[in-house]
């Protein structure tokens, strides 16, 4: 599903304008986005939850090359599927 697609499934599923589903949309992902940033965790009870977790540094081999390359170490974004989410795909 693209985000396009997901627009209209809200504005058709919620009674809401495109304009309205599309707002909305923004806001949550922004919101999201902005509070992972802040190094947050969402917890959606029944869903999942979203959080950020540091990733260490280590070596890795180019494939080409065959040259040992160091990769720093990071911070990603992570998704953690909750119950209601796991029974209902499991479904």
């Amino acid at each position: 599903m693209t985000k396009a697609e997901l627009i209209d499934a809200i504005a058709a599923n919620g009674d809401y304008s495109k304009k309205d589903a599309e707002k909305a949309l923004k806001t949550v992902v922004d919101t999201i986005t902005a509070s992972l940033t802040k190094g947050e965790k969402i917890s959606l009870v029944g869903f999942g939850t979203f959080e950020v977790k540091e990733r260490a540094a280590k070596t890795a081999i180019n494939p080409r090359t065959k040259e040992t390359i160091n990769v720093p170490a990071k911070k990603v974004p992570t998704f953690k599927a909750g119950k209601g989410l796991k029974d209902a795909v499991a479904e």
